[in-house]
């Protein structure tokens, strides 16, 4: 009670505000990383992208995972976790150049997802999808969308053939939604 105040504090004067519940999805967003979107720019704008997905994830109390792949491989550079308020500093050091493994990618990827069955999987491909490989959707991915960043002059139409075959919600890069389609 404050000092000189006659009014105690009761139940009434309390006041609960119940957490929001968390919507139990996983994004797996799975990053190409290949010479051919550092050369096109593409990298960079895929990186806009994915920064603009993670903070919708956040807003969502959604988990992330963050896949890169390219030359070097396929590396986890984020484990499944509760999306953080700001990604830049995940974000912004990520290079690129070499091949597109993502075969080797959409393997890892589907296995993040497997680890993480409890949670609704959604599987992000952030592509420019200029390989040959052609591999198939994870089962265990219950959402699929692939995004598309090919802007050669000629585009090879890959990333939207690929999210064809998947059955998978697509978009080319300057038409991804403001927001997760809930």
């Amino acid at each position: 009670m404050a000092r000189g105040a006659s009014v105690q504090l009761r139940r009434e004067h309390l006041r609960h505000q119940p957490a929001q519940a968390r919507t139990g999805r996983l994004h797996c967003f799975v990053l190409d990383c290949s010479a051919s979107m550092v050369a096109s720019g593409a990298l960079a704008r895929a990186k806009g992208v994915l920064l603009a997905l993670m903070g919708e994830a956040y807003r969502h109390r959604d988990d992330v995972a963050l896949l890169c792949f390219g030359g070097s491989g396929v590396q986890l550079r984020v484990p499944p976790q509760r999306a953080p308020a700001w990604s830049d500093g995940w974000v912004s050091p990520i290079g690129g150049g070499g091949g597109t493994p993502l075969h080797g990618a959409v393997d890892r990827a589907a296995q993040v997802l497997q680890g993480a069955r409890d949670r609704q999987g959604w599987l992000w491909l952030l592509t420019d999808a200029r390989t040959r490989e052609q591999p198939g959707r994870p089962a265990v991915a219950r959402e699929a969308c692939v995004v598309d960043f090919d802007v050669a002059r000629v585009p090879l139409h890959r990333a939207e053939r690929l999210a064809q075959w998947w059955q998978a919600r697509y978009w080319r890069a300057d038409g991804v939604p403001a927001a997760m389609e809930r």
